[in-house]
């Protein structure tokens, strides 16, 4: 048995009891520990995250995509973020770097679980990927849900890994996958400029010659812009080097950052990182963590 993490996001911010029904359905299975959830209105998306053994885990992520499914219908749905799927996408994250094949063998099965059982065709991703052009989770939901439905069943590079090459007509198609832990951080600008949002996300994501473990994307919110990111590895690339970067970019069009916020859970050595950085406290450790010392000497 492997201690792992799990963090569905699903294509639902605004209805508050579907998403608790989601939640409800997912702690209730035996051995699972509810962490956090999360949800935005503008993306109309939530982020659940939830851990414990990995059977049971494993079957946290299938009731929850099984709820979702059920309730949630994407020709009805719109908002910020890209979405291809009820359960839009559901990565599962070792707590110990060794442990990854154990968080890919559970993708597989949830995957498969999914595809037979629900209908919803299933797209493996990052290191549950069995194609390499599928790690980059943006090629997967290139499309996002309107463009696959026509895709999925008329290009053979598109069909799924699991299930038909057909999207369930109100879920989608949902992406499963196994990675390490990254941070969900977003910036909003003082700005309606979609165009400058994209620029700059164009700029720092890694794809495009930017920060190294950078993914961005600029999205239009109600009353600002965002540029909205994925640090994949946040020991190369910290919080603080991209909201250096993205202010830069912002100054130097005239433009203030609003604010920046983090979604759903962050490692705790992300945070000493920061603080040594952002403090110039070269010596801050982990060791100065007050509830880190206590579970360290009581647990």
């Amino acid at each position: 048995m492997t201690l792992i993490e799990c963090v569905p996001n699903f294509s639902e911010g605004r209805r508050v009891e579907i998403v608790d029904e989601v939640v409800a359905t997912i702690a209730a299975v035996d051995g699972v520990a509810m962490l956090d959830r999360q949800s935005d209105a503008v993306h109309n998306r939530s982020v659940i995250t939830f851990a414990g053994q990995d059977a049971a885990v494993a079957e946290g992520a299938f009731r929850g995509v099984q709820v979702a499914a059920r309730l949630i219908d994407l020709t009805k749905h719109e908002g910020a973020h890209p979405r291809m799927g009820a359960a839009d996408v559901v990565p599962f994250v070792p707590l110990k770097a060794e442990d990854m094949p154990a968080c890919i063998a559970v993708a597989h099965a949830v995957g498969a679980r999914v595809a037979r059982e629900l209908g919803v065709p299933v797209f493996f991703y990052e290191e549950a990927a069995r194609r390499e052009e599928r790690r980059n989770l943006a090629a997967v939901r290139e499309g996002q849900f309107e463009g696959l439905r026509e895709a999925i069943r008329t290009d053979a590079a598109r069909a799924p890994d699991e299930g038909d090459p057909a999207v369930h007509p109100t879920a989608g198609a949902t992406a499963v996958g196994a990675r390490a832990a990254l941070i969900a951080y977003n910036i909003d600008l003082a700005s309606r400029d979609l165009g400058l949002a994209r620029d700059i996300a164009r700029s720092i994501r890694e794809r495009d010659g930017g920060l190294p473990k950078v993914k961005a994307l600029g999205l239009a919110l109600d009353d600002c812009v965002q540029v909205s990111m994925n640090l994949t590895d946040y020991r190369v690339t910290s919080m603080q080097a991209v909201y250096a970067a993205v202010q830069v970019r912002a100054v130097q069009a005239g433009v203030e950052i609003r604010r920046s916020e983090v979604v759903g859970l962050v490692p705790q050595d992300a945070l000493v990182a920061l603080t040594r950085a952002a403090l110039k406290a070269t010596d801050f450790s982990v060791a100065q963590v007050l509830e880190a010392r206590i579970l360290e000497t009581l647990v």
